[in-house]
């Protein structure tokens, strides 16, 4: 199983689009977006998946995007999110919040942590769990995203 997480859209429908061509070829189960949605037009580009969306810095009219993402029959987890996916547990946040990021990577209760916020792709292991951030779909050099096998949670960044 794959799913696949962005960050970063940034309202920017180019952008966005090149990002939902490049994830059709991976066929994800679901998708995670951490946050920095920046329009309500964003939304509907990721309704071939099942799509759970947390708030950035960037999202001023939560409430706004709040009623694209419920129209769209996607789920708002507001500025922090989890799910269970088969065995795994899994956090995403926007980070810009410096304090709840470090204390949900800390806290050992999450397999995998996904975030957004700092336009640069990574990986890496911290005390067993692993911490993903995609890139950014806009205002980044490469722009990129990122595919996590499950349950190996194998990570591939894709630079679009």
């Amino acid at each position: 199983m794959q799913i696949a997480v962005v960050s970063d859209t940034h309202g920017q429908m180019q952008y966005t689009r090149a990002a939902i061509e490049e994830l059709k070829k991976y066929e994800p189960e679901l998708v995670i977006h951490c946050g920095d949605i920046g329009s309500p037009s964003i939304v509907p580009l990721f309704d071939q998946w099942p799509t759970h969306f947390v708030f950035g810095n960037v999202d001023f009219d939560e409430r706004e995007l709040r009623e694209s993402i419920e129209i769209s029959g996607q789920t708002c987890h507001e500025r922090w999110g989890s799910l269970s996916v088969g065995e795994k547990s899994i956090a995403f946040l926007h980070s810009d919040d410096s304090y709840k990021f470090r204390e949900t990577v800390q806290s050992g209760e999450w397999d995998l942590v996904c975030y957004g916020h700092t336009h640069k792709a990574e990986t890496h292991r911290e005390n067993g769990t692993v911490v993903l951030n995609p890139g950014a779909i806009y205002r980044a050099d490469p722009h990129s995203i990122a595919i996590v096998d499950l349950p190996s949670l194998d990570v591939t960044h894709i630079e679009l």
